[in-house]
């Protein structure tokens, strides 16, 4: 069964909402937990689930997420599995570029047809979840669904930012609504578990997630049904086709915003995160092949390394601290995301910019960093004060910007020694 899906991860618009962290790179290739791409968990989510024919589609910023890809997945000759990136393309029969999800995917079906499926899984880059797909593509299958959406149940506070169906017993959806007011939410109540309903969360959100079988999104194509799964699709799909609900109890959060991000990552750091990266399933990534992580007189509490730090700050608590990082002595991280370095600076450098009162790429001495994303080859100066909160004005500050209180230095960003912000 599982040899006749084909998994197409939808590579993600201009990611505005996660800007500066999204300047150079497209949504699904930011940095996640220190080590990750956000991308890794849609392709990790399914080679658990035993399909390895991928196709990432990419369109905006995708120089990284390509050279990620290309680094990362490799599967022998007899496996017959890929992981293969589809770039949006300009032809003979359509000049313009992606127009929405579904015009993404039209689009890229001519590319399809060298391949032997019978269902179509659509997943999003930009979203954090561990979930075994066989299970929904068996209920699509044994109910004789035409299109299944993966659905969780929400509150009323955050189902305005969704898109809402409601179902019927058998798990049919009747209707359909695109981040509906909270005067429609009253007629959107769907039957969910007694512990869900307990928790007030009798609304499903759709995660767009998908699978379509292979003849029914052909038709619908060919129709013209709209360039938008969300908008369009799904809502055209109801009462003419077998739409499903498949409701999923885990966890799952879309990393939509860079408060999302933040809290997402930070998570990680508790006893008892609600992802789990120590799970039996593992999360594939890019093999590095780097030194293991270097601590030196240092107080720890509730963080998480990548691989080749070099750490001699006196106090990191409730951060994640990512590959390649240094932190020099004296210095505090506090409730902070630090996503690393791609390289490490030569030493003979590193000796002249000290010489020179000139920063070093990672965190100099005596800084006081809290309530922040620090993205990649930043080079912080000695005694740097970046404290975060909700009393920050939203903006771009050129080094960094701020969005719901917490700072994001840029990437390759020089903070001069002695500087504050916040």
């Amino acid at each position: 069964m599982n040899r006749n899906v084909i998994s197409i991860v939808l590579g993600g618009g201009r990611g505005t909402r996660l800007f500066p962290l999204t300047y150079s790179r497209s949504k699904p290739a930011v940095p996640i937990a220190g080590k990750y791409r956000l991308v890794d968990i849609p392709i990790s989510n399914c080679l658990n689930s035993g399909l390895n024919k991928i196709l990432v589609l990419t369109q905006f910023n995708s120089a990284s997420l390509n050279s990620h890809i290309k680094n990362s997945y490799h599967f022998d000759i007899f496996s017959k599995g890929f992981v293969d990136i589809l770039a949006a393309e300009q032809n003979v029969e359509n000049d313009s570029w992606y127009q929405g999800t579904a015009d993404a995917v039209r689009q890229s079906m001519k590319h399809l047809e060298k391949y032997d499926y019978d269902y179509i899984l659509i997943l999003s880059g930009d979203q954090l979840y561990q979930m075994d797909f066989r299970e929904m593509l068996n209920f699509h299958i044994e109910k004789g669904g035409d299109v299944t959406i993966a659905t969780i149940p929400v509150n009323a506070k955050d189902a305005t930012g969704f898109g809402i169906l409601s179902s019927d017993d058998e798990g049919n959806i009747t209707s359909f609504v695109e981040k509906p007011t909270h005067d429609l939410l009253d007629g959107l109540k769907s039957e969910v578990s007694e512990e869900n309903k307990h928790a007030g969360k009798e609304y499903l959100a759709s995660m767009g997630i998908y699978i379509f079988t292979k003849s029914i999104l052909k038709k619908m194509f060919d129709e013209g049904a709209g360039d938008d799964f969300g908008k369009d699709i799904i809502p055209n799909s109801i009462g003419k086709y077998t739409t499903l609900s498949y409701q999923y109890e885990g966890y799952w959060t879309d990393i939509g915003t860079i408060e999302s991000f933040y809290e997402a990552n930070l998570d990680l750091c508790q006893d008892f995160p609600q992802f789990n990266l120590f799970s039996s399933s593992p999360i594939f990534t890019r093999a590095r092949m780097l030194p293991p992580s270097k601590v030196n007189g240092s107080y720890v509490s509730k963080a998480v390394f990548g691989d080749g730090c070099i750490i001699m700050a006196d106090k990191i608590e409730n951060s994640v601290i990512g590959n390649r990082t240094r932190i020099d002595k004296g210095s505090t991280i506090v409730n902070a995301y630090v996503m690393g370095a791609d390289f490490y600076q030569d030493t003979t450098e590193i000796v002249m910019n000290d010489r020179n009162g000139q920063p070093n790429m990672g965190i100099g001495k005596y800084c006081y960093i809290e309530k922040a994303i620090l993205d990649k080859n930043c080079y912080i100066g000695d005694n740097v004060r970046i404290i975060g909160g909700k009393h920050l004005k939203d903006g771009d500050y050129g080094t960094h910007s701020v969005q719901d209180g917490i700072i994001v230095v840029k990437k390759g960003a020089v903070i001069k020694p002695g500087t504050h912000i916040g």
